[in-house]
């Protein structure tokens, strides 16, 4: 279980995960050893899943950002494995949530160019058998990404 300590130092490492043992013991009130404790245990816990740099995609040649909703033919396990299994190699896919409603799942690409995209969605997407129909979503812009939870600590 965790407590408020726990989730102040997560807090901290969602807000800078480049700090050091000795910068995030000092925010968190902890005395290094036992901060250094918590942190392997969050991360052998599973809690903390990993580190990661926040990277501009527009910087990086990546403008068109889509999202794509998918509704599989048939609710089949075979169905769903060839699926995601498919989805899992997919470069260009960010992200693939299963999905509540109307679409089975919702795909967050991200693409050169609009004519990458569309070769991206005759090339690669259509072809992974069990899709019904797909729609997609062209985001313009981001008006918000946050990288911290709200709070969790009560």
């Amino acid at each position: 279980m965790l407590d408020k300590t726990d989730f102040k130092i997560i807090a901290e490492l969602q807000n800078n995960g480049r700090l050091s043992n000795q910068e995030l013991s000092e925010r968190v009130a902890l005395s290094p050893s036992p901060c250094l404790r918590r942190v392997r245990q969050l991360e052998k816990s599973g809690v903390i899943k990993g580190y990661m740099a926040i990277v501009d995609q527009e910087a990086c040649g990546l403008p068109v950002m889509a999202f794509i909703t998918i509704r599989l033919d048939k609710q089949e396990q075979s169905v769903i494995q060839i699926f995601e299994d498919s989805i899992a190699e997919l470069d260009d896919v960010m992200a693939c949530y299963l999905m509540s409603g109307t679409s089975d799942y919702m795909l967050h690409v991200l693409s050169r160019s609009l004519k990458e995209y569309e070769r991206f969605i005759r090339d690669r997407l259509t072809r992974i058998p069990g899709i019904g129909s797909l729609e997609t979503h062209f985001a313009f812009g981001q008006v918000k990404q946050k990288k911290v939870f709200p709070s969790l600590d009560g």
